[in-house]
């Protein structure tokens, strides 16, 4: 099976390859097209911002690329954000492979955005990426954006409101949180995205 990381800057690239290593898969770094369309599965990692994040993936000819990928892809953190329609971070227009807006957190008195640290998971339908991932498990999220709930919401968690924690529309996936960095939950979670 052949797995690769998508080089559009994310700066937990070497985090996210460390924990596939650990599962025994070494996926390849690259920007180049090709190497990613003939990929099994395609990961799209990302930590910063909507609109660098868009602008590198321009400047790198993988717009159009993403888009039209068949096989299942998986989008970490910000590179889940960017599966999206548009984000409100830069006012971005974003990839648009999932049909939703991405909106800023709202802060509150008890409430510091961003959402840093470990909360608590809710599955909301069967899928199997979701496979063994039980109410009230724990991931560790950083970010001052979220997803909101829709009909693409395969797991949810709360920070004042619910939010999407893992998405999915057709061959594409998304985990709001950081499976690298999510113990024996976010390993699982990855297993079963190499799995699908």
């Amino acid at each position: 099976m052949s797995v690769v990381l998508v080089d559009a800057g994310g700066t937990n690239i070497g985090s996210v390859r460390y924990a596939l290593q650990r599962l025994g898969v070494d996926a390849a770094l690259t920007a180049d097209a090709a190497q990613i369309r003939q990929a099994d599965k395609v990961i799209l990692p990302g930590v910063g911002a909507a609109a660098p994040g868009m602008a590198r993936l321009r400047e790198l000819g993988l717009v159009e690329v993403i888009r039209s990928l068949t096989q299942p892809v998986l989008g970490v953190c910000l590179g889940m954000q960017l599966l999206c329609e548009h984000s409100s971070e830069g006012d971005t227009a974003c990839l648009g492979v999932v049909p939703a807006q991405v909106r800023r957190f709202e802060e509150a008195p008890d409430r510091c955005v961003p959402h840093m640290g470990w909360n608590r998971l809710t599955p909301v339908v069967e899928h199997s990426l979701l496979k063994g991932l039980q109410e009230g498990d724990w991931a560790y999220f950083v970010h001052s954006y979220a997803v909101p709930l829709g009909a693409y919401t395969l797991a949810s968690s709360d920070y004042g409101d619910g939010f999407s924690a893992v998405i999915a529309k057709d061959n594409f996936h998304g985990m709001q949180f950081h499976p690298e960095r999510s113990a024996s939950v976010g390993a699982k979670l990855l297993k079963n995205f190499l799995e699908l």
